[in-house]
């Protein structure tokens, strides 16, 4: 799927700007852009699991300090 949408930037570069050596560049750059950016959306949804994790981990630890907190504060007023 991202090698069609390399395929169809460059193409689609090329037809704006014409086959010529600056419009090959500029068709690599925007192939090479596609293709990093999703790579990047691959990578993070790749990732998604392991993010939600750490999120619920670093959610329950400050739900659990706060409750700690609370009930020191508690016991030193009686």
């Amino acid at each position: 799927m991202i090698e069609l949408l390399f395929l169809l930037s460059f193409a689609a570069v090329l037809v704006l700007t014409g086959v010529s050596m600056v419009g090959m560049i500029f068709a690599v750059l925007a192939g090479f852009v596609v293709m990093a950016v999703a790579g990047m959306v691959g990578v993070m949804i790749k990732l998604l699991p392991w993010l939600i994790v750490i999120a619920v981990v670093v959610w329950l630890c400050r739900e659990r300090k706060a409750e700690q907190q609370h009930r020191k504060r508690y016991h030193r007023r009686y």
